[in-house]
């Protein structure tokens, strides 16, 4: 089954006292590189979302957007040590006799804090996670199957055309060898007429094919089989059209016929196409 990297994942859940917000976008790479932000999630939080991917994907550029948020809770503290150092300190070096009221030490640093906390269900972060991730999977398969679509209609196309070249040259061998017998009688009367028939085999043969046709062949069929696997891997796919763009290229070289030649560019601009739709299969 051929995923792609390219996909897209959201769920938000919203309730009284909190409102939970997580998006995931997924684009092509080399490796598999995994982004969250923020980055002060917790790391219960950044390990969990970084498991689930790694589990669920190999390769690609994921970027999960989180946002957050929940009832404050507000606790004030107040650091008697501190009002005790101050008291003395106040006494030793002023003449100082009241008592210290509030308003004397709520601007004093470390004194007075007041702490701001934000109660947040971590149990419900994890869920619409995983719903998100679920939506950002299945994107990414529905991309494949379109990828998967567009792959075997030129594959297909490639076949019909190499079976058409292959077929004429099969034709145009003999055809070949006729003509070049014809030429070469005219200046070779008196001479060994077995060897001369070796010579032109040998001639004709050096414009042969079929080898190249042979691979090309086995690379289709070893590119339909992967396509169809349930673990397709985009980089097999993408080394197989390299090594069936290169024997296309030889066959262009070697073809005499500008029919045959114009078919065997189609083939090689069908393979382009064809690792293009691959940069983005996972």
């Amino acid at each position: 089954m051929i995923r792609s990297m390219t996909g897209f994942g959201l769920s938000k859940s919203l309730k009284k006292d909190s409102e939970v917000f997580i998006e995931i976008k997924g684009v092509n790479h080399r490796f598999l590189e995994v982004s969250i932000k923020p980055n002060d999630l917790g790391n219960e939080l950044d390990q969990y979302i970084r498991n689930s991917i790694t589990k669920s994907v190999n390769r690609g550029k994921v970027d999960v957007r989180v946002k957050l948020k929940s009832a404050a809770q507000t606790n004030y503290v107040i650091d008697a040590l501190l009002i005790k150092k101050l008291e003395n300190t106040l006494k030793k070096n002023t003449s100082l006799k009241n008592k210290i009221s509030f308003s004397d030490i709520k601007d004093v640093p470390g004194i007075f804090n007041a702490e701001v906390t934000h109660k947040l269900n971590i149990s419900t972060v994890k869920q619409e996670f995983n719903n998100a991730l679920k939506d950002f999977l299945d994107s990414r398969s529905k991309e494949g199957i379109k990828i998967k679509k567009t792959l075997k209609k030129k594959i297909l196309k490639s076949e019909s055309l190499i079976k058409n070249i292959s077929n004429s040259c099969n034709k145009n061998l003999e055809k070949r060898m006729s003509l070049f017998k014809s030429k070469v009688s005219k200046f070779t009367q008196g001479y060994d007429e077995s060897r001369i028939n070796q010579e032109i085999t040998l001639l004709a043969l050096k414009q042969d094919v079929s080898e190249e046709l042979d691979r090309i062949l086995f690379h289709v069929n070893s590119l339909k089989k992967e396509i169809n696997k349930k673990d397709c891997s985009g980089k097999k796919i993408d080394f197989i059209l390299q090594e069936f763009f290169r024997e296309a290229n030889t066959l262009t070289v070697k073809l005499d016929n500008p029919s045959m030649m114009n078919k065997a560019i189609d083939v090689k601009i069908l393979i382009e196409e064809m690792r293009e739709q691959t940069q983005n299969v996972e």
